[in-house]
């Protein structure tokens, strides 16, 4: 201490302590001293107490001007390949039955890992986008395919088990997909799309048929009349949903009281909507087939999701 001043000196090597108050938010508390306080009475200093904020907290305090330190957006290195097979794709670069290149060359040219492209390609090959073979010849390499339906199919059928899609709405999708599979049909069916039509009908008349083939025969028919349709992606979409409830269908059946009048008149049902089909009545064959989808799941409803159900015979809301 300072014989002239009676203030404390600091040497040479002495650092005042830097406040971070502003940034880390020092704390202080009734038993803390100041600086000049505790150097006066000879107590040791004691360095100021940081706490640091949350980032949502250090978000709120930037002021204009400040940098912005927002999160940063993770993206996985394989969906950034994804995306860039997608733009070659879109401008035309890329097309069914093209061979994209080998793992190597793909990770060189993009610049990232051979597990990066390995994990995309698989994403693809689940996508039914691609096909990949090994060896040498023709069908060796990644070759682009259209072959989606599959996997939309296996994606829908997950959905529903799952219950992540409301009753109601899968019965509101399949009468909106299924009346224009209808429609379409009617004025597009070929003869060999009425013959497999009437084969699965045969089949389902059948009094020798038992609840699991009637019920494959039933998803057979409404997958013919959606690809008689003319219309790929209404077929796609139709068959993904018929064929995600085939279960749920199946079940209801085997659990019927009394499965015979529900098996003839299923079997009526079917008829009719492949005979307006057949006569080429568009609106008929429509109407007949949201009647029919509806009247079912009334009757596979139980519990209180019943009504809910029943509401959806009106799909104008």
């Amino acid at each position: 201490m300072s014989a002239v001043t009676g203030k404390a000196s600091r040497g040479p090597g002495s650092v005042r302590p830097r406040s971070v108050s502003g940034v880390l938010g020092a704390t202080s508390g009734p038993g803390r001293r100041d600086t000049a306080g505790s150097a006066a009475s000879g107590s040791r200093q004691r360095r100021p107490r940081c706490t640091i904020r949350p980032v949502d907290r250090l978000a709120q305090d930037v002021r204009p001007g400040d940098p912005d330190w927002s999160p940063v957006v993770r993206t996985r290195t394989y969906e950034l390949v994804l995306d860039r097979i997608e733009e070659q794709i879109a401008a035309g670069r890329l097309s069914i039955g093209d061979r994209l290149p080998g793992e190597r060359e793909l990770a060189a040219s993009l610049g990232v890992s051979r597990s990066a492209v390995r994990e995309a390609m698989r994403v693809l090959e689940a996508m039914g986008l691609i096909t990949q073979g090994t060896g040498s010849g023709k069908d060796a390499g990644t070759v682009v395919t259209a072959t989606p339906g599959d996997a939309l199919t296996r994606l829908v059928r997950v959905h529903a088990l799952l219950n992540s899609v409301a009753g109601r709405d899968v019965v509101r999708a399949r009468i909106a997909l299924e009346r224009e599979s209808a429609r379409l049909a009617a004025g597009h069916a070929s003869a060999a799309d009425l013959a497999e039509m009437d084969e699965h009908l045969a089949v389902m008349d059948d009094p020798a048929t038992d609840v699991a083939e009637f019920n494959e025969r039933d998803t057979a028919f409404h997958v013919a009349v959606a690809r008689a349709s003319g219309n790929a992606l209404v077929a796609d979409l139709t068959t993904a949903l018929r064929t995600a409830m085939r279960g749920t269908l199946l079940t209801a059946l085997q659990q019927a009281p009394d499965v015979e009048p529900v098996r003839r008149r299923l079997c009526s049902e079917h008829r009719a909507i492949a005979d307006a089909v057949r006569g080429g009545d568009r609106l008929l064959a429509a109407d007949l087939v949201e009647r029919h989808i509806a009247d079912f799941y009334v009757f596979a409803a139980d519990g209180p999701d019943t009504a809910d159900t029943a509401d959806t015979v009106d799909t104008a809301d």
